[in-house]
């Protein structure tokens, strides 16, 4: 898997100094609870590194959008994030001005009123169906 790329300027600002910033995403992280175990967060000029166990490549992808979609990092690495191989098809998509989650929906799936399933996928970084930004980084399981 290695990294993922996020929109360094655009997320949930968690930290305002880099020495803060690997705990304050740690804790961010373990709060919204996606199933990591031994979890560290390594922080370094916007970029997170995650280690740990993780009980599903669901829960791996879910920690990975929690870190990246916060203000000031750039990449998530999870070289040393260990995971089972994934049971489903998952593609990445970052929203852009004027989406909507029924538009994406569509455009994935066919259907709008199948906007549910996206926001069941990202319910850790999408807090309000209603409520989604340009520049956050989203998963859409395809199987």
């Amino acid at each position: 898997m290695g990294l993922f790329d996020f929109v360094k300027e655009i997320g949930n600002k968690l930290f305002n100094r880099d020495a803060e910033a690997a705990e304050k995403i740690k804790q961010h992280i373990e709060a919204a609870n996606p199933g990591i175990s031994g979890l560290t967060v390594e922080f370094n000029d916007g970029v997170v590194a995650l280690s740990g166990q993780a009980a599903s490549a669901e829960a791996m992808e879910k920690a990975v959008l929690l870190a990246g979609n916060v203000k000031g990092v750039s990449d998530v690495k999870v070289d040393g994030l260990q995971a089972p191989p994934a049971k489903e098809k998952v593609e990445y998509y970052i929203i852009k001005k004027g989406d909507t989650l029924s538009a994406i929906a569509k455009q994935f799936y066919g259907k709008a009123n199948d906007y549910p399933k996206i926001f069941e996928a990202n319910r850790e970084v999408i807090k309000d169906a209603n409520l989604i930004y340009p520049g956050q980084k989203i998963r859409i399981p395809l199987g």
